[in-house]
């Protein structure tokens, strides 16, 4: 998509002022929330907000436009987007990753990507299993079909994973030579307009993919292009967050739904709900989750950048911990927000209560596979009791 908003300037914009700018866009997120389920589909004018603030710059590699943070400033943006909308903080963390991995790929398809603007638009979809892909002279011809594209509506290009004949292959594919079957019609994350992608026979050159195997070693050639660390990281050793990172500002935009709620509310005893012990227990142990989900992502985000920039390798188990702990964020916060809803009675099944938005937008988003905590639990125990990590293992 290409935008004619004015952006704000991102020069040297630190990350407090961009977590700013997230915070002070969060009251209208609440207001579109109902409309972006409407939509089925984020609005335009928070698509606007996303770029006119610089938010959608912060994966993107310096050169084409980036903001010079790295990628776990996505994951404390997207979290604080949350607390407004889960739609729209889900669409931002992938939409912004994917301008962060595509810095992956050989330089030619970056410029190519970034060509029209800094401010790209993508969707994604990386199961590979209804993919067509044959090789050709200087590239490869691709057919398939993907489905939970996230965001697909606003994308200028499609990031897609295809069984090549060495291996699986991610490959760019321009809008124009993509479609969209909608067919998008859900109880939880209904606005991020997660809708099917259709390619029929379309040339993909050889620059415009990459390789899937490379990726997961981090070593598929971005550190060298652009010196940041993340690029060293093995790729699911962080991709995970950008689907718990969401899901942690759920719920803490539950914690604060909840909270507000209760200081008005009266039971039919006559007794302020707010002066009851059980409401008072769920919160703080709700809090406490929100609050400690936080610190694990970011305790992991800090480590895994800072081991990249000395040149170390992360070990097994510590790759099997980070896919653990993205599962058990999850987790942690469905629960939380679980509890929340429980104690809020009838007065939470209404429409116009978010509490049953991040209710239903969280437990979909924990249906995701790489954040489903019995695959990553089993993954990690296995690996630590000195077993191989199993059939269903994602390192």
């Amino acid at each position: 998509m290409t935008m004619t908003t004015r952006v704000l300037n991102t020069a040297s914009v630190s990350r407090e002022e961009l977590l700013g700018r997230a915070s002070a866009l969060v009251p209208a997120l609440k207001e579109r929330a109902a409309r972006a389920e409407q939509l089925r589909r984020i609005p335009p004018e928070t698509v606007n907000d996303i770029v006119a603030t610089g938010l959608l710059r912060v994966g993107n590699p310096d050169r084409f436009g980036g903001v010079g943070l790295d990628f776990d400033a996505i994951l404390d943006i997207a979290a604080e987007l949350g607390r407004g909308c889960g739609s729209t903080a889900w669409c931002y963390s992938v939409w912004t990753v994917h301008n962060w991995a595509v810095g992956l790929w050989p330089e030619q398809g970056q410029e190519e990507y970034f060509a029209e603007s800094p401010d790209t638009f993508s969707s994604t979809s990386f199961n590979p299993a209804r993919s067509k892909v044959e090789a050709t002279a200087g590239g490869y011809r691709l057919s398939g079909r993907w489905d939970f594209s996230s965001g697909c509506d606003e994308a200028s290009w499609a990031m897609l994973a295809g069984a090549g004949p060495n291996g699986v292959l991610w490959l760019l594919v321009p809008k124009g030579e993509f479609t969209i079957d909608d067919n998008w019609f859900v109880s939880g994350l209904r606005g991020t307009g997660s809708k099917e992608i259709v390619v029929d026979d379309v040339f993909i050159p050889a620059h415009r993919t990459a390789e899937h195997k490379l990726m997961l070693e981090g070593r598929s050639g971005g550190w060298e292009i652009h010196h940041r660390a993340s690029y060293r990281v093995p790729l699911n050793s962080p991709l995970g967050y950008t689907l718990s990172a969401p899901i942690v500002g759920m719920a803490q935009g539950a914690v604060e739904a909840f909270t507000e709620q209760l200081s008005d509310r009266t039971l039919v005893t006559g007794t302020r709900m707010a002066e009851t012990v059980g409401c008072q227990l769920r919160l703080a142990e709700a809090s406490a989750l929100v609050d400690a989900t936080r610190l694990m992502m970011q305790r992991d985000g800090r480590e895994m950048l800072e081991r990249a920039e000395r040149g170390a390798a992360a070990s097994l188990l510590d790759r099997a911990r980070y896919k653990r702990d993205q599962a058990f964020v999850a987790r942690s916060c469905v629960q939380a927000i679980d509890q929340l809803f429980e104690a809020s009675g009838g007065n939470a099944l209404y429409e116009s209560n978010p509490l049953q938005r991040f209710q239903r937008d969280a437990h979909a988003a924990s249906h995701h596979f790489a954040v489903r905590w019995d695959f990553m639990a089993e993954q990690y125990g296995r690996i630590a009791l000195g077993l191989d990590p199993g059939p269903t293992a994602r390192l």
